[in-house]
């Protein structure tokens, strides 16, 4: 059996990221968050979000009942860069594939991800993935509209201090 783990929402400006895993045999699927908090200050600045997704995939693997002989593929995204050397450590490199994650898994993972963000009260661009920039000016807007919902942002990406509202808010985190 393979285990598939793919991630969406790191490269948006609300809530964390969430990690999906996959066993595709089965159609199984379970997911983790790897909390915002990981995305703001000093735990962005030291890179924090990697070992709690690292954490997460571990837990994802225990959740589905890993044997150490199935393959994982895992989506070539940074945020699994971590993940991928404890895993190698643990298992050795044989199981471990870095993939371009599509289908079924990558479908699932997006629908938690979008669940989790609509339950923050924000309702995605139906064309977020076509049109990021876009996307990213839309939770912009939104966050400027509902200003006591900025604990859910990534607040610790450097490029953000062009923004006055989170050049205010900096200081909260």
């Amino acid at each position: 059996m393979t285990i598939i783990i793919d991630d969406a929402g790191s490269g948006d400006l609300l809530f964390g990221v969430v990690i999906g895993a996959y066993r595709s045999e089965t159609q199984e699927f379970r997911y983790g968050v790897v909390s915002v908090k990981y995305f703001q200050s000093a735990r962005f600045l030291r890179k924090d979000y990697l070992k709690q997704a690292s954490k997460t995939v571990f837990q994802l693997l225990d959740i589905l009942h890993f044997k150490k002989h199935e393959p994982i593929m895992i989506c070539k995204g940074y945020i699994f860069d971590r993940a991928v050397k404890d895993l190698q450590k643990k298992y050795g490199d044989s199981p471990i594939d870095r993939i371009k994650v599509t289908g079924e898994s990558q479908r699932l993972t997006e629908i938690a991800y979008l669940d989790e963000i609509r339950n923050l009260g924000y309702e995605p661009l139906k064309e977020r993935e076509e049109k990021r920039a876009k996307s990213f000016f839309h939770m912009l807007r939104w966050l400027k509209e509902n200003p006591d919902m900025i604990k859910y942002a990534k607040t610790g990406w450097p490029r953000l201090s062009k923004y006055r509202l989170f050049r205010r808010s900096a200081r909260k985190f």
